[in-house]
């Protein structure tokens, strides 16, 4: 694997624009983050945006490169899985506020919108529940157990949204 450069300055807001200043390393991750696609072949089927194959590799590859993604060794025939890693975990609050803004200042539809909504709703008590989940679907983290789980909220109020949408 090829070796990530080092950042243009040590400016902590340039570093990260580095890792995440391009279309498509935020989206691959939320995807893995809030619709748990952790093959290549649901990441590309279930992205909104219509990610080519190409550039998803190149994304996945330069992910785990960065340590924000792992990737499963596989024997021939097999489908590689990636898991997020702790710092990738660490990027839910960042996706909340990400959400948040672009629910006030950017047009969205209904459907997509409402994982945001609740995400801005819970705030860090409820991103802080969803890193744990994380925590322990993609690291096996011990996890107390908790019903509904955040994953399953988001579920239902993406499907409520969907069926609501369909309805009309």
């Amino acid at each position: 694997m090829g070796r990530v450069q080092e950042p243009r300055s040590g400016c902590p807001i340039n570093a990260t624009v580095e890792v995440f200043g391009d279309r498509w390393s935020l989206l691959v991750l939320r995807d893995i983050v809030f619709g748990d696609r952790r093959y290549f072949r649901e990441l590309q089927a279930g992205s909104e945006e219509g990610i080519a194959s190409n550039i998803l590799a190149d994304r996945l590859r330069r992910l785990v490169e960065l340590d924000l993604l792992t990737r499963e060794d596989t024997r021939a025939g097999q489908r590689a899985r990636y898991s997020l890693t702790e710092p990738a975990i660490q990027l839910v609050p960042v996706f909340a506020q990400l959400g948040s803004w672009g629910l006030r200042h950017r047009p969205t539809s209904r459907v997509l919108r409402v994982r945001a909504e609740l995400l801005e709703e819970g705030g860090p008590a409820l991103w802080a529940e969803f890193m744990d989940e994380l925590r322990h679907a993609h690291l096996g983290a011990d996890l107390p157990p908790r019903s509904p789980s955040v994953r399953e909220r988001l579920r239902a109020a993406y499907l409520a949204a969907s069926v609501s949408r369909e309805g009309r």
